[in-house]
């Protein structure tokens, strides 16, 4: 069996998305100890902004008359699908960023998005299962100063269970800035509660996962 994660956020010593994502991939490792795990860390290794755009260029021009730029945007897209059509499960870890997506992750989901694998049209990763874990600075709940400006998390579900098709659990931790801006001070006992109970959902969503694999390979 082998695990794909993505990790997107941009400050890996200190991240909250990669803690509950550590959690998860401990429950992993409990059931699938000796079987390999695929990272992809975008901090280090991101997309570059302009793959995209060469991809999709790319494929309206013939293969003779394509630029370097496209070559190596095709082949990179390429590899991403390999990696995700290969693995029995997918754990992606990304954080909110300025109330919306990681710039890292959706160059990423872009340029994966060209192959014809795992397009609309693709059936690669229908009913696979996976993990998000994603986590916001602030709260953005029901009945919050700033309730409806979470701009990423249902984009993420959307892309990753409704258009890719993934077998989808979602872990969610806010008010992870609660400690690191004073201004957030007030609510630590919240914030601590909630942290509480990311890391509880961390664990159940990990060890389903593992199961879930062990599941569909002895099918």
């Amino acid at each position: 069996m082998s695990l794909f994660r993505l990790d997107a956020s941009i400050f890996p010593a200190s991240s909250a998305s990669r803690a509950l994502g550590d959690i998860v991939e401990s429950e992993w490792l409990a059931r699938h100890r000796d079987d390999e795990i695929v990272r992809r860390d975008l901090s280090t290794h991101p997309v570059a902004a302009d793959a995209w755009p060469a991809a999709v260029t790319a494929k309206h021009t013939p293969e003779g008359s394509r630029t370097d730029a496209q070559r190596a945007a095709v082949a990179e897209a390429g590899a991403i699908a390999d990696q995700l059509t290969d693995a029995d499960a997918l754990l992606f870890a990304v954080p909110l960023y300025n109330f919306g997506v990681s710039q890292h992750f959706k160059a990423w989901f872009d340029l994966a998005y060209t192959d014809p694998r795992i397009d609309p049209q693709g059936t690669a990763l229908r009913g696979k299962p996976a993990v998000l874990v994603t986590v916001l600075g602030g709260n953005y709940g029901e009945g919050t100063p700033k309730e409806g400006w979470d701009h990423s998390t249902g984009w993420l579900r959307r892309v990753l269970e409704d258009v890719w098709g993934l077998d989808l659990t979602v872990v969610q931790r806010q008010f992870t800035l609660v400690g690191v801006n004073p201004a957030l001070d007030q609510f630590a006992d919240i914030a601590a509660d909630l942290k509480t109970a990311a890391e509880a959902q961390a664990h159940v969503a990990g060890r389903a996962l593992a199961e879930a694999v062990a599941e569909r390979a002895a099918a």
